[in-house]
């Protein structure tokens, strides 16, 4: 039982940053309608960014920790600004061919400046574990659990009760009206590129933290993990997002430690199949009706 509980947790420690990730895929699309998938690119450089913070520059962690926020927040909008802006009215493939390449070239500028071997990162969390019932819960699954609930949070009240999130919503429903309204659509999908962006940052840290390794295909698996979440959950929902990512978190270290390792990606992705055959749209996503 102990045993089991543990395993729950350190999913809901996984599933958190697969959530974070997530939510940049969903707030994207809802919006854009475009899936950023150099999103999980940024992980990367989130980092990296961390990693030269700390280490090269001496910042202290605080300090570092707002620089990584902020480099990753201005790179998601020059990413769109770039890539992504020019090709709003482009065919889907299109969109995606220029998302794959702008993966690889983020991949292929780190593998210049840092080279392919990993690089070595010590932990920023000191947090001491703590034991509840025979259950140890240890400190960066505290802090990463604590840190993603604060992100969703805030999140949601900056959608739901700022006017700026107001903005947000309503560039989603309908581009066109938004801008008759007098809402700046531009300004408002940066925006979204930007927070995307931030909790990817954020994501990325917590998962250095975790794993305590650097390398150029770092945010791959993650980022693909994370958009597995974003449509299991409901692309385009941001509590889809949410859910997804805990779903998917908890259900691939159960599996790891109850079926097989190596099956636990099968297992996952046999999940979502499962799951978009029930409910094509995801489990909180709504079917919409196109009008041609």
């Amino acid at each position: 039982m102990v045993s089991i509980i543990e395993q729950f947790i350190n999913g809901l420690r996984s599933g958190s940053i697969y959530a974070l990730i997530a939510l940049g895929y969903t707030m994207v699309y809802g919006i854009a309608k475009m899936i950023n998938f150099a999103h999980g690119d940024i992980i990367m450089v989130g980092a990296y960014t961390l990693y030269v913070a700390t280490v090269g520059l001496k910042m202290p962690i605080i300090a570092a920790i707002l620089f990584t926020i902020v480099v990753c927040a201005i790179l998601g909008i020059t990413i769109e600004k770039v890539a992504y802006k020019p090709l709003r009215k482009a065919p889907a493939l299109a969109v995606l061919i220029t998302a794959i390449g702008m993966s690889f070239l983020l991949q292929s500028v780190a593998l210049l400046i840092f080279k392919a071997n990993p690089i070595t990162f010590k932990s920023i969390i000191n947090v001491k574990a703590i034991s509840i019932g025979g259950v140890t819960i240890n400190g960066i699954t505290i802090v990463t659990l604590v840190v993603t609930t604060i992100c969703m949070i805030a999140l949601t009240l900056f959608i739901n009760k700022t006017k700026a999130g107001s903005a947000m919503r309503a560039v989603s429903e309908d581009k066109a009206a938004a801008e008759l309204m007098g809402i700046n659509v531009n300004r408002t999908i940066s925006m979204t590129f930007a927070i995307g962006s931030a909790l990817a940052a954020v994501a990325g840290i917590m998962f250095v933290c975790q794993f305590q390794s650097i390398k150029p295909t770092l945010g791959a698996l993650p980022g693909i993990k994370a958009f597995v979440a974003a449509v299991l959950g409901g692309i385009g929902s941001v509590p889809g997002a949410m859910l997804g990512g805990i779903l998917l978190g908890v259900i691939e270290s159960i599996s790891k430690a109850y079926i097989s390792t190596e099956l636990s990606d099968a297992i996952v992705f046999g999940v979502l199949v499962l799951v978009l055959l029930v409910k094509p749209s995801g489990l909180l996503g709504k079917n919409r009706i196109e009008k041609v």
